[in-house]
């Protein structure tokens, strides 16, 4: 299961990227995620960096925390994270920069790790969570654009 959003933003890579790859803005923008914080001593985005997220699954619930870790950490180019169960990636969530025009194309996906669970979850679940993803990657984007936007 994969999907894939894109926004166009009037702002420069590099001011959209560090108000992304600072975790702790996650609840700014994201409609399930409310709160993030670094972990394991991290203070700021790195590859390999470790973070955990508050989550309020469909914003309805349950309520619980993921742990992640940086994937992607290019300045003004890319940002990526994967979500961490059991020791093992789950889900892989990534934002592309590519400047254009008067700004810049932010584009937010997931994919989720291939495997049996992700199988089945796609057989009896997958398209309504897809489905869920785009409208909260869109949600999200767009809130990102009006703080951008703004300054």
């Amino acid at each position: 299961m994969h999907a894939s959003v894109t926004v166009h933003m009037a702002a420069t890579a590099d001011v959209i990227w560090n108000l992304v790859a600072d975790i702790r803005n996650t609840g700014r923008f994201s409609p399930e995620t409310f709160e993030a914080e670094w972990l394991d001593g991290a203070t700021g985005p790195a590859l390999g960096a470790t973070f955990r997220g508050h989550v309020k699954r469909n914003e309805i619930g349950p309520v619980y925390w993921t742990t992640c870790r940086v994937t992607a950490c290019d300045p003004g180019r890319e940002f990526g994270f994967e979500v961490i169960l059991g020791g093992k990636p789950v889900n892989n969530w990534h934002y592309a920069f590519v400047p254009a025009g008067d700004g810049t194309d932010v584009t937010e996906s997931f994919r989720m790790t291939e495997g049996l669970m992700t199988t089945i979850f796609g057989l009896f679940g997958g398209q309504l969570r897809t489905r869920r993803n785009v409208r909260d990657m869109t949600k999200t984007l767009k809130r990102i654009k009006a703080v951008v936007e703004a300054a």
